[in-house]
């Protein structure tokens, strides 16, 4: 029997639920496939929260709480996988969650936001309009909400939308566990963490940073060297794999 604090057993459940989510419609059968190419690489991290991560993480919060308008936002695989902690992190920072899918159906977007709402979020809802320089169903958000931000968390982005948003002149963070993907490297920063381990840990900072470490960190942003940081700590973890 696996341990229920060991990456493994973590693992699985988070398998059943995504298995249980696409069953219900939040999760879509694309999304399943984003999954497995993200646990590919959580496995080369060693299942765990790097150094580095922790510090995107801190400097994501500094960021976060210094803004002026902060939205998250979620797609079925966050709400799936992380709905109460994203409420955690909204009650911590203050942003606004608003929903956000490619593949869009007025019912599921209903669907994600009445699970966001049970686990604690107070999600901005309303008509939503194509906003964004997208071709395709992302483009899709509400004036007062994603189109205004300041700042942007995207946990599970896809790479169009990042660059959509950042040439919009926002601050884009991304989640996302492969520090080579098109939304790492296109994000003003990037979290190389998994998305049940990287939320909590930006909430938390919320709560613990002072101001003059907020202020320092939300200045020291430099994206280049968190993502090779990041490639180091897996090269690392790879030269060692068979001792």
């Amino acid at each position: 029997m696996i341990p229920k604090d060991h990456p493994r057993y973590r693992s699985l459940v988070t398998r059943e639920n995504l298995a249980r989510s696409t069953r219900s419609g939040i999760v879509s059968l694309e999304g399943l496939t984003a999954h497995g190419r993200g646990e590919a690489f959580d496995y080369l991290i060693g299942e765990r929260t790097t150094e580095s991560a922790h510090l995107a993480e801190r400097i994501a919060a500094a960021i976060l709480i210094s803004a002026k308008h902060p939205v998250i936002s979620v797609n079925g695989n966050t709400a799936a996988l992380a709905a109460p902690q994203i409420a955690a992190l909204q009650k911590a920072s203050g942003a606004l969650v608003e929903v956000n899918l490619f593949h869009r159906t007025k019912e599921r977007v209903k669907q994600i936001e009445d699970l966001l709402r049970e686990t604690g979020s107070d999600v901005f809802s309303g008509e939503a309009e194509r906003l964004l320089p997208l071709s395709h169903d992302r483009a899709w958000c509400r004036r007062e909400g994603m189109y205004s931000a300041d700042v942007v968390l995207v946990p599970l982005e896809d790479g169009d939308r990042c660059e959509a948003l950042v040439r919009m002149g926002k601050t884009v963070i991304a989640i996302d566990l492969n520090p080579l993907s098109r939304t790492a490297r296109s994000a003003t920063l990037t979290i190389v963490d998994e998305l049940t381990r990287a939320i909590p840990n930006i909430a938390a900072a919320c709560k613990d940073l002072s101001a003059p470490e907020c202020r320092q960190l939300a200045m020291s942003v430099n994206n280049h060297y968190l993502l090779s940081e990041a490639i180091r700590e897996i090269t690392l973890r790879l030269d060692h794999a068979m001792d």
